[in-house]
């Protein structure tokens, strides 16, 4: 279940102008004050449903753009293989994945910090500009490096997309139906997950990789028309409420997370350069990545310390070994094993649904299946879910245990993920939910973008020396895949012994809070 940063039904815009990740139930409260700001009981449409008369354009419009950002993110991990091995772009597969994450980072901060200041339609309507402009460039890319630049800008677009539509539905619609709403944008998630990398395979297989992203160009302009009625709301409103003072641009914060995005790339492109070059600039990129990380979390994060930044930083290592493997998946189906893409996504989708699984059951599970003990079986199954991948890849095991191992890490996922939000919520004091949850999303996003650079590097290194190996033909052909598992296996123990400090050791007579009974599928 690949994602540019996070999935939309995490996302919540943060109380500083940045967006973070929290439950739905969060999602819903945090809207429901911002949506009553500016908002008068004349100018609000009577709250019938998300379908009713007002709101049913702009609700499938939302859900329809949702939908779509999430079908793009999941397809290219599908047709990948095949758009490398046309294009040639073997050195630049890590990139195409990465930077996006990180570049996704930039426009969620600053999609925040805009719509602050004047609204969400300026942010809304630039975002779907970027969107499709990058949707054109991937779409008739000659080279990879074309490629990997209509991907930046598409990901600049959805990440600010997202926020702002966030935004957007916290001022129009009432505080009622922010749950309904809500839970669609969870599902217009959802079932792109399920079916997009299977269509995605066949339409590369039998039309062309270029339609992937040309295919989804005019359904975009089409959502994006749809929600013209939502801009009318907000000029209503804005007849009605007082002049707005605005916030100010948080540039100190934007330039950090502009800072941490170059320094991924900087890191994805490394293996441009030979010499000392090609191992020095990785890691001065990594330093400049973590300095400009510092002070987008909060204090402890880097250094693990108990409660709130060792959830933060779990968050990190989970997307780091869950992303770091999941885009190799279907490139060693592929060039291994000669699967055809629509089979290989196959894999993917059933993580997918093992993930939509373990948030179900973790919600259902409810008072019985503690915060602190969901993180700790979640990370340990995607520990034996990548260690599988690993060996598969090094000893040529049957295709049908790589599935099941990503399976297995679907189902982890989705024990952990929902229940780190929950965390995050639960230690946060009042009025740092959003910068918390703001940190969450950040976590997220660099985790895995950083763990895709170094895979990269792996990847392109073991590769080129793996031919002249006195190592049989099997090894030879798994073995870059192997070191890139061996990195995810790397932030899953990580991730496994960080779960331990996740919960804070109660005051004597006080519980703790990692119990609480608050679960969310996610």
């Amino acid at each position: 279940m690949t994602t540019n940063a996070a999935s939309p039904e995490q996302q919540t815009p943060g109380g500083d102008g940045t967006v973070g990740q929290t439950d739905q139930t969060a999602q819903a409260a945090q809207a429901g004050q911002a949506g009553q700001t500016g908002r008068t009981d004349q100018t609000a449409p009577p709250a019938d449903g998300i379908f009713s008369g007002p709101f049913l354009w702009v609700t499938i419009g939302a859900l329809s753009l949702i939908f779509l950002g999430a079908f793009e993110s999941l397809a290219v991990t599908t047709i990948m293989p095949v758009v490398s091995a046309e294009l040639d772009g073997a050195s630049l597969y890590a990139l195409a994945f990465a930077g996006p994450l990180a570049v996704s980072v930039i426009g969620m901060v600053a999609s925040g910090t805009w719509s602050d200041r004047s609204g969400p339609v300026a942010p809304l309507i630039a975002s779907i500009v970027l969107f499709i402009i990058g949707l054109l460039l991937a779409g008739t890319a000659t080279t990879m490096w074309m490629l990997v630049l209509g991907r930046l800008v598409q990901s600049l677009g959805s990440g600010a997309m997202t926020v702002a539509l966030y935004v957007l539905v916290a001022k129009i619609y009432p505080p009622t139906l922010h749950t309904r709403i809500f839970a669609g944008f969870a599902a217009a998630w959802v079932v792109p997950s399920l079916v997009g990398p299977f269509v995605a395979g066949v339409v590369a297989q039998r039309i062309s990789w270029h339609w992937v992203f040309l295919g989804v160009v005019g359904l975009v302009v089409i959502a994006g028309a749809m929600m013209l009625p939502a801009f009318r709301m907000l000029r209503a409103q804005a007849g009605d409420a007082p002049e707005p003072t605005g916030s100010r641009w948080d540039l100190v914060r934007l330039g950090w997370a502009l800072l941490a995005a170059v320094a991924v790339l900087v890191i994805n492109i490394s293996n441009q350069f030979s010499g000392w070059t090609a191992w020095a600039v990785p890691v001065v990129g990594a330093v400049v990545a973590i300095l400009a990380l510092r002070p987008l979390v909060p204090r402890g994060t880097l250094t693990s310390r108990r409660g709130l930044p060792s959830v933060i930083l779990l968050r990190g290592l989970a997307s780091a070994a869950f992303f770091g493997a999941e885009v190799y998946l279907p490139y060693l189906m592929t060039r291994e094993h000669g699967i055809d893409p629509e089979v290989a996504g196959l894999a993917l989708t059933g993580g997918a649904v093992a993930w939509a699984g373990g948030s179900w059951l973790q919600g259902k599970m409810d008072t019985r299946l503690s915060n602190a003990t969901a993180v700790q079986i979640g990370s340990s199954l995607l520990l034996v879910a990548v260690s599988l991948a690993l060996v598969t890849a090094l000893a040529g095991l049957s295709l049908a245990v790589l599935i099941g191992a990503w399976v297995i890490s679907g189902a982890g996922m989705g024990l952990m993920y929902p229940r780190l939000s929950v965390m995050t919520l639960a230690y946060s004091d009042p009025g740092t939910e959003g910068f918390n949850s703001s940190a969450m999303s950040i976590s997220d996003a660099l985790g895995g973008a950083l763990a895709l650079a170094a895979t990269g590097i792996m990847f392109t290194a073991v590769d080129r020396v793996a031919v002249s190996l006195p190592v049989g033909e099997v090894l030879q052909g798994g073995l870059a895949f192997a070191g890139c598992f061996a990195i995810t296996v790397v932030a899953a123990i990580a991730a496994v012994v960080l779960a331990r400090r996740v919960a804070v050791r109660p005051v004597r007579g006080a519980a703790s809070v990692d119990t609480g009974s608050v679960a969310v599928a996610v």
